[in-house]
């Protein structure tokens, strides 16, 4: 499974070099993998209230491997690399074309009601079991 979602670089992402700021990267990243889930079905506001489940992210590696620009039209693609009971690990690529920009290793919890880690409810695992 491979999500692709664009998005542009506004002057408010950039720092006083005229690059996006570091931290905005991570941001483009969880906008994506919102979209990802969305583009699966699975409504997260419904998943809360029905369940008690919401997403958390556990652990974040990335690499800043070349600047982006104010205006410059950004593509994010999230790739599932790993699905356990209670996670997902997810590879997530920012990219100008074909330039690689930022790439992460993200991996995401299921938290229950209490806060607590808990299952991926079967029906999002078996949305992301679908070809």
């Amino acid at each position: 499974m491979t999500h692709r979602f664009e998005i542009r670089v506004y002057y408010e992402d950039t720092d006083l070099a005229g690059i996006v700021y570091y931290a905005n990267y991570l941001k483009f990243i969880e906008r994506a993998r919102a979209e990802c889930v969305r583009g699966l079905g699975v409504d997260q506001l419904r998943l809360k209230a029905d369940e008690g489940v919401v997403f958390a992210v556990r652990r974040v590696e990335a690499d800043y491997l070349a600047p982006a620009k104010f205006d410059d039209l950004l593509q994010v693609e999230t790739a599932l690399v790993q699905v356990t009971p209670a996670r997902l690990v997810l590879d997530q690529v920012v990219l100008r074309g074909a330039l690689r920009l930022f790439q992460a290793r993200v991996t995401v919890v299921a938290l229950g009601p209490g806060g607590r880690a808990t299952r991926l409810p079967a029906e999002f695992r078996r949305k992301l079991a679908q070809p």
